[in-house]
């Protein structure tokens, strides 16, 4: 699998290999020297405020007395499937040059001019918004499955529920933090609508126009390749902060759910928080929707839902080998291998997309332009995404339980199905909402792979949005939504239904 997963890496060292001395003369050049910095710190900056967000959403959310906190949960995913570029654009329109919003600003005394939205700053808005659900998604899971018998004994010895946080719960919920972050960076990296809206030049931007403009896609390639390797030190700088975490058996599947903490006099600032960046996120999703627009994206939003659940089911059955690997057996070979998998998520989705018409239309010929190349790519991109649900939630199970039912006479295989399996399947379930969610919005794998007539509705928002049909991109972005919230509640649902028996039992 991390084999498969490495095929566009493969493109990009073909590609950079023939193309000689001249290809990797765009390294030396000084602008490409800034544009690694401004890669480097968007990437940084995005990814401390994504953490920071998801990890207060999901603990007020999962922990707390917060009022409509089924709404809240469902409601601080939803801004995953809005698609990065459509809420770079709703920014614009907010408070861009010539918004109202702006323009209030610049009214208030003292105010000459408003805060410049292009470039950085709007870029780490519309991108802390695009990523922060997947820290919320996969803590908010963790969360659920934490044994509160550690934080009941840690303030029974005098801790104040500060202290339980940071030296109780916090250390284990720091695998689940790290492959947030961990796909909030990946994603940034490999961002290019959010970017090119914003006309800010980052290396996904400078590679796209390298490959738009220029007949020679050498240096192009050889910019690919410096992705990598930030990618690369990304992946070392995380284990390294994994620090011994995956050492531990962590807890076993929770007795019971915890108790909530009240709020107190915080609940309106909680309140306030949670309002402030779901409006936010979601803030793309209004103007007027139309029956009719709706109706006729039927078969789009058919399209886009069928593909999405067969590349979450395969990237979930991908990413299980992979993780349970790294888990178990960690070693240089298994580290490879799950660094390996994360490699395709980092890169930009066009240069994905050409690595694997480039290998199709060569080797596969048959397959060229088939919905089988299509998911194949879906899998290749979205695979750290499953793979960080998988491995949070592996290494939550303590092994001793698999042994156990070993002992009992089971083999291997029964022994993972009737005993991991079910104890992991919460953080399955997470990775595959992640997996689902953003293949629905992919655009540029999609663009380049589908069959000829095959329409999803990110290429028709992309359609309208690129004519700069502003309203017209409303219903299928709206349909996005309308798609994504009956899975996101059913999630949701679940888990609020397993705390609840688990509540009942303890009362019992």
């Amino acid at each position: 699998m991390a084999g498969l997963a490495s095929l566009p890496l493969a493109y990009l060292l073909i590609r950079a290999g023939t193309g000689g001395a001249e290809a990797w003369e765009v390294i030396l050049e000084p602008r490409t020297g800034l544009v690694i910095g401004r890669t480097l710190a968007l990437a940084a900056a995005v990814t401390v405020l994504a953490t920071a967000l998801g990890v207060a959403l999901a603990w007020l959310v999962v922990r707390t007395d917060l009022p409509a906190r089924r709404f809240w949960a469902v409601a601080a995913a939803l801004p995953l499937v809005v698609p990065s570029y459509v809420a770079a654009l709703a920014l614009i329109a907010a408070i861009g040059p010539g918004a109202p919003l702006r323009g209030a600003v610049e009214a208030l005394p003292g105010v000459e001019r408003a805060p410049e939205l292009f470039g950085f700053p709007g870029s780490v808005i519309a991108l802390t918004l695009s990523t922060y659900p997947y820290v919320f998604i996969l803590v908010g899971a963790a969360l659920r499955r934490l044994d509160p018998a550690l934080e009941e004994a840690a303030r029974a010895l005098g801790r104040s529920r500060a202290g339980v946080f940071r030296s109780v719960t916090l250390p284990l919920l720091r695998p689940s933090i790290g492959a947030g972050a961990l796909l909030a960076t990946l994603y940034t990296l490999s961002d290019f609508g959010v970017v090119s809206l914003m006309r800010h030049d980052v290396l996904t931007r400078v590679i796209f126009q390298q490959y738009r403009t220029l007949f020679d896609r050498d240096p192009a390639a050889v910019l690919g390749l410096v992705l990598v390797v930030l990618t690369a030190l990304v992946l070392i700088l995380e284990t390294r902060a994994r620090g011994r975490s995956d050492l531990g058996g962590g807890g076993d599947a929770a007795p019971r759910p915890p108790g909530r903490q009240p709020l107190g006099r915080w609940r309106v600032p909680a309140l306030g928080l949670c309002a402030g960046v779901v409006l936010l996120g979601l803030w793309s999703l209004r103007g007027p929707s139309a029956a009719a627009a709706l109706a006729a994206l039927l078969w789009p939003a058919g399209s886009s839902v069928a593909v999405a659940a067969a590349a979450a089911a395969l990237a979930v059955v991908a990413a299980v080998p992979v993780g349970l690997l790294s888990v178990r057996f960690p070693t240089a070979f298994s580290r490879g291998a799950e660094r390996l998998s994360y490699g395709a998520n980092a890169l930009p989705g066009v240069v994905v997309a050409l690595a694997l018409v480039f290998f199709s239309s060569r080797y596969a010929g048959p397959l060229y332009q088939t919905i089988a190349v299509l998911l194949f790519a879906y899998v290749v991109r979205f695979l750290p995404q499953a793979l960080a649900g998988a491995r949070s939630a592996l290494v939550g199970v303590n092994p001793q339980l698999e042994e156990a039912a070993r002992g009992l006479g089971r083999g291997a295989p029964g022994a993972f199905t009737a005993v991991t399996l079910p104890l992991v399947a919460p953080g399955l379930l997470a990775g595959a909402t992640l997996v689902f969610l953003s293949t629905l919005k992919e655009l540029p794998v999609t663009l380049l792979l589908r069959p000829i007539g095959f329409e999803t509705l990110a290429t028709e928002v992309w359609s309208a949005t690129s004519v700069s049909a502003f309203s017209r991109a409303a219903p299928p972005a709206l349909a996005l939504i309308v798609l994504a919230a009956p899975i996101v509640f059913r999630l949701i649902e679940r888990t609020d239904e397993r705390d609840a028996r688990g509540e009942a039992l303890g009362a019992a």
